[in-house]
């Protein structure tokens, strides 16, 4: 946990409406209100998802958070967008409005990689689609605004914290500005904002403008141009820091400075002595006042060698333990103004994440929406999310721009009172947990063995090109939440469905047989995203090595424990730094290992990921970037990315056309036959693709499903493995979303 300190969040005196006690779901109506006895709400939430009122969904959490500091909380829930009418049914908020995209981003949620509308919103009654605007958090404070003009407006949630800065945009293929003037909010809060959201709901509270609300860490706001917050401020242009070019060292802060001598009476010299621990108090007091001025919005709209730069600088100052305050301008002339960004939050400790976890949320959806399913809802209900952030660093997953790197845990007491609640009070609870994870299924409790070390650090990933030494990788605390979680009363199975890091894994043989003996039903989902190193040099993944290590152990566990289970290994295609000879070499590695994916991913460019920087600039940001730097190869074009979205499912005739023209473009012709050593057969099946292409005597529809079946069921995963009764084809989660809304700062 990193040394900052930070005021607790249960240290508040409580707001004067906490007289009303919690409700048993937050208000989506005037009845609802005056049922509580409320003649107005304090804050209200607006949110692009259906309320549910469980801590896996963003807008819960904060409303139970702020109700519990004594505030009365409204919730608007996938409002009409076409007018300000439905943002006016709860009447005007005495403090402020809290906008929301919903726990996804909505154009994620709206698309899918080659810019096709999804048919089905997993946050929406009945999956219904179109409940939501593109660029929800744009729209939504726009009609806010236009309800009530005079009242605050505060913006979250994972949209508005993966666009906090000016940043490349996949769906309209531009660099778009912050999403800040855009919303023409007052305040942007981003990352886990729980103590940003607290401590601005009691200062507004007691009275304070939110125009002089400008000190808050994990807060972004538009300034004057060249605005600093005091005369001990100082701006430093990110070329000095990170410079695009030769590399400026760090100044040290052990090092005595330099200065003239001073004289005293008589042409004696003056030696001042400044101890070891002033010098550091003194850089650490520069330090602390320094902003980082990275290039403009206009800058790195024009350059991409500007926006890699930007992107590097941004990354390397999110460790909240040494980072330091962002400005980029935006607009020119007079119009000039500063995006000015607080360093990151401080994260919770784990007295705070119990306290956060441990709300009186009603554990289900509102009861508005009746019998309706909700998608997203049924998926995590007997789920619990045990802890937040990600410090393995993916180029093309937003955790980390979003939760952070340090890992955020509950304590053991916590989670096992969870289980209970679930066991006790959820309708349905047939005594299996579905999940007992987060971000990710193995990093509970892990930590730098040095808070010093911590606070210092800038690397960009605690586990590549290789586990830091300073790393803590004990999975101990976790194997005891395992042991203690199946042996309460009424639990017959507590699942671990992904997220596992098994390059982690891997140093504690005691827990991969922990796992394997007890925690898979079946199949267990891991992703090493690929095979070569060229593109797993760009995602900073660990090589097929840790990958192969890890399934012996599986294997070896699973026999021995006498279960016949299976690993379902996930791959991108068209990820930065890819080739289409990387390609074909996994699909050469699917074919001898036996494997035929269903479902697959095409990489999505998300708003601040480095591997978006790479897509969109060719360059490498996890380098200095310079014109001459490191290219990095990038797939574009839509014919190419569906030739890589091909090669990951070779074993579909649909796709055999145009494998054969590219492996003939190639000059790997060998490798189309008929022969086990070849990937894809000359001959075409009738019904298929191409129909003027040659078909195999007597193939028919029949006879291809043959050809499907020819693999052995042992060696088949995705949607031709065994399938369990009731269970369909697993799915593949996309970067930009956890394996599912348990890391639920996705949204709120």
């Amino acid at each position: 946990m990193t040394t900052i300190a930070a005021k607790p969040l249960t240290s508040y005196r409580k707001y004067w409406a906490q007289r009303f006690g919690p409700a048993p779901f937050l208000p989506m109506s005037r009845a609802e209100m005056d049922a509580l006895g409320w003649d107005e709400c304090d804050i209200i939430l607006v949110t692009g998802d259906a309320y549910i009122d469980h801590p896996s969904f963003g807008m819960a959490l904060v409303g139970r958070l702020l109700e519990a500091q004594g505030f009365r909380v409204g919730m608007i829930s996938q409002p009409d967008w076409h007018s300000s009418d439905d943002f006016k049914r709860l009447g005007k908020p005495k403090l402020f409005f809290g906008i929301t995209a919903g726990n996804m981003d909505s154009m994620v949620n709206r698309y899918t990689s080659d810019r096709k509308i999804r048919s089905d919103d997993a946050y929406t009654p009945n999956a219904a689609p179109d409940r939501r605007p593109d660029r929800a958090v744009i729209v939504y404070s726009q009609r806010a605004r236009e309800a009530f003009p005079d009242v605050p407006l505060v913006i979250g949630g994972i949209e508005a914290s993966l666009r906090r800065i000016a940043h490349y945009d996949y769906w309209s293929d531009k660099v778009r500005r912050s999403i800040l003037p855009h919303a023409k909010a007052d305040l942007l809060l981003f990352g886990n904002a729980e103590r940003a959201l607290v401590e601005l709901a009691h200062r507004l509270g007691k009275g304070e403008k939110i125009d002089t609300i400008r000190d808050l860490r994990g807060t972004a706001l538009m300034v004057p141009y060249g605005w600093l917050p005091g005369p001990e401020w100082t701006e430093a242009d990110s070329t000095t820091v990170d410079t695009p070019g030769a590399v400026h060292p760090h100044p040290n802060p052990y090092a005595m400075e330099a200065a003239a001598p001073r004289v005293g009476a008589g042409g004696t010299a003056i030696i001042n002595v400044v101890s070891r621990a002033e010098r550091l108090a003194k850089h650490k007091q520069a330090r602390a006042h320094t902003a980082i001025r990275l290039p403009s919005y206009e800058q790195v709209r024009d350059d991409p060698v500007l926006y890699a730069h930007a992107s590097r600088c941004f990354h390397l100052e999110s460790n909240p333990g040494n980072a330091r305050a962002l400005i980029q301008a935006h607009g020119e002339g007079a119009a000039r103004r500063d995006l000015w960004l607080n360093p990151p939050p401080i994260p919770l400790t784990t007295e705070e994440m119990d306290h956060v976890f441990g709300l009186p949320y009603a554990r289900a959806p509102h009861p508005s929406y009746g019998d309706a399913r909700i998608p997203a809802w049924e998926m995590i209900r007997f789920s619990i999310n045990i802890m937040r952030g990600c410090f393995g660093g993916c180029t093309f997953c937003s955790i980390t721009e979003h939760e952070g790197r340090i890992i955020q845990s509950r304590s053991e007491a916590s989670i096992l009172h969870e289980i209970e609640e679930i066991r006790d009070k959820t309708p349905g609870f047939t005594g299996v947990i579905s999940d007992l994870g987060g971000p990710t299924a193995n990093m509970y409790r892990m930590a730098c063995k040095d808070p010093k070390i911590e606070s210092s650090c800038r690397r960009l990933s605690c586990v590549y090109p290789g586990i830091c030494e300073n790393l803590n990788t004990d999975h101990a605390p976790l194997i005891s939440v395992y042991r203690k979680a199946r042996a309460l009363p009424g639990i017959k199975k507590i699942l671990i469905s992904s997220g596992l890091r098994y390059d982690l894994a891997v140093r504690s043989p005691e827990y991969v047989k922990e796992l394997v003996t007890h925690h898979v039903g079946g199949y267990l989902k891991i992703a090493p995203e690929h095979t070569q190193e060229g593109p797993l040099s760009k995602m900073m993944k660990p090589g097929m090595g840790s990958y192969e290590r890890f399934k012996q152990m599986f294997d070896k566990f699973s026999r021995e424990a006498g279960k016949e289970q299976y690993l379902i290994p996930y791959f991108i295609a068209a990820h930065p730094g890819t080739t289409d000879e990387d390609m074909l070499e996994l699909a050469l590695w699917l074919k001898r290992n036996g494997f035929r994916l269903d479902q697959v991913q095409t990489f999505l460019p998300t708003p601040l990921a480095l591997a978006t920087a790479m897509w969109h600039t060719e360059k490498n940001p996890l380098r200095k970037v310079t014109a001459d730097s490191e290219a990095v190869a990038v797939v574009r074009g839509g014919r190419q990315r569906k030739l890589h979205k091909a090669f990951l499912r070779y074993h579909d005739p649909e796709n055999w056309p145009l494998l054969r023209e590219a492996l003939r473009a190639m000059g790997r012709a060998d490798l189309i036959g008929p022969g086990k050593r070849h990937l894809i057969p000359a001959w075409q099946p009738a019904g298929t693709a191409t129909s003027s292409l040659p078909h195999k005597p007597g193939s028919t529809a029949r006879g291809e499903k043959r050809v499907q079946q020819s693999v052995p069921a042992t060696r088949r995963t995705m949607a031709v493995a065994p399938a369990k009764p009731g269970k369909g084809a697993p799915t593949r989660r996309h970067p930009d979303v956890p394996r599912h809304p348990l890391s639920r700062r996705k949204g709120g």
